[in-house]
């Protein structure tokens, strides 16, 4: 296996600091908005396969402490109190708390399992509790959870850690918040989605401005590092004009950063979306116009377009991390934490170690049926070829740095870049006549309508796309 390469890529500093506001063209944007990956990894979780087996990663593990790497854990609460009709993330519904000590037994089981292959010396950089909603734990649980995490892997109290939090402002408050930062956690996510009570009540998720209000107003004084505020476009009833006044407001705000997702209808795979009537979402014109609204008033704010959905002001880590060239992208989307192997606990959470992704089941009986049976509860995963090695690091600098240095791939992975990619490139001709690239020699750059399209950039260089169906994947715009 080649050594693994380096995330920084000196090409970093001069793309993410060229122009980010588009010279906006709708037919060129109709024209690319075709499905495709969101490569939060490479290859996609569609390559994962059953015949990888908790061994293989147990092998993984042992293999990484071999580079010293630091870690990042994430540790995945399925458990909501209330379902979203737009909700995509493995979930359960229910408000009977008492389901949470025996999962809170299995992660510990889990942890154990996993640590004894590690050299736990190694720094835990990063921590990131998703769901679900984590804040269904009540704040002795959380504690509970915290203590056996750094019994398990050594937490940090580095000033440089990044350890994040996704909260429900619906069901926590500035008690919540004192008890997080006393647990270690600096930086924390609001799930907000839009401030109109006319889309809140479509999606089920009643949430009036003040409760994200009071909780920012608590963490800023507080002195969390860094919040991010989610919102999403697309949603029923929304309109260029009512998602501009939801912008106005978390302006005001003044979060660090946004992330502003694009709404995948899918009913098909996830039910709670069977909730939401068709014909009450925005028409494809009507999400372009909330889409470009959303680009010029956060830029014109003084926010930094990291890519795809993700805006950060300039002194946050991802603005940084993105001008150093040492941006990341993993399964929580972007990150200033390069080059950590990542351990997924939890019920569906997926692990990033070494050369391998290994994923958890996604339903709870089988989740607690393997760790009661004593075994890491791997059920699917794959190790990485070579050449899906050099695709990832060039996919990955791509979707971070919005262009790629093939001299300097070259020169990583002791390759000749632009032969080994030829065929990429060919397919990326149309794109560059369409103006979605600039190339110059060894340097391909996107341009600003580029950026917006990105993930079709990526997938010229996707060698397992061919084989899947494009139908499992959202729209890129």
């Amino acid at each position: 296996m080649p050594v693994h390469a380096p995330a920084v890529s000196p090409l970093a500093s001069s793309v993410a600091a060229a122009p980010v506001q588009p010279v906006w063209d709708e037919a060129l944007l109709r024209r690319y908005d075709t499905s495709g990956p969101r490569y939060t990894s490479y290859p996609t979780a569609l390559s994962f396969h059953d015949q990888f087996t908790p061994g293989d990663l147990t092998q993984a593990l042992e293999r990484s402490n071999a580079s010293q790497r630091s870690l990042s854990l994430y540790v995945h609460v399925p458990f909501c109190r209330k379902i979203c009709f737009y909700c995509a993330c493995n979930k359960i519904a229910t408000k009977n708390t008492a389901l949470t000590e025996p999962y809170l037994s299995r992660l510990d089981r889990e942890m154990v399992l996993t640590a004894r292959h590690l050299d736990t010396s190694r720094p835990v950089e990063q921590l990131h509790w998703g769901g679900g909603t984590p804040t269904f734990l009540s704040l002795n649980q959380m504690g509970d959870l915290i203590d056996r995490l750094d019994a398990r892997f050594g937490l940090s109290s580095s000033a440089d850690r990044d350890y994040a939090i996704e909260i429900d402002p619906r069901e926590a408050d500035v008690f919540t918040l004192r008890h997080l930062q006393s647990l270690g956690f600096n930086r924390i996510s609001l799930g907000v989605q839009d401030l109109s009570p006319l889309v809140q009540k479509a999606i089920n998720r009643i949430q009036p401005r003040v409760l994200t209000e009071t909780l920012m107003e608590e963490a800023h004084r507080l002195g969390f590092r860094s919040l991010n505020l989610d919102l999403i476009y697309g949603l029923p009833f929304q309109t260029e004009k009512s998602f501009a006044n939801t912008l106005r407001q978390v302006i005001e705000l003044n979060p660090a950063r946004l992330s502003v997702f694009n709404y995948a209808h899918m009913p098909e795979r996830f039910a709670p979306q069977r909730r939401i009537n068709v014909d009450d979402l925005p028409g494809g014109e009507e999400k372009l116009a909330i889409l470009r609204t959303t680009i010029e008033m956060l830029t014109a704010a003084g926010y930094v377009h990291i890519g795809m959905d993700h805006f950060a002001r300039p002194d946050d880590s991802l603005a940084i991390a993105q001008r150093e060239g040492s941006l990341q992208r993993n399964f929580q989307g972007y990150s200033s934490h390069a080059q950590c192997d990542l351990i997924g606990l939890g019920v569906s959470a997926i692990s990033r170690i070494d050369d391998i992704y290994a994923q958890n089941p996604s339903d709870l009986a089988s989740y607690e049926a393997a760790l009661d049976q004593g075994q890491l509860a791997t059920v699917r995963g794959v190790r990485l070829s070579d050449d899906d090695l050099i695709r990832r690091d060039v996919i990955e600098r791509l979707m971070c740095d919005m262009g790629i240095d093939l001299a300097a791939i070259s020169q990583r992975w002791n390759i000749d870049a632009p032969r080994y990619f030829a065929p990429a490139l060919e397919r990326l001709q149309s794109a560059e006549n369409d103006g979605l690239l600039i190339r110059s020699g060894d340097q391909l750059n996107a341009t600003p309508m580029g950026r917006l399209l990105i993930r079709h950039i990526a997938i010229a260089f996707d060698a397992h796309l061919p084989g899947q169906t494009e139908q499992r994947y959202s729209k890129i715009v």
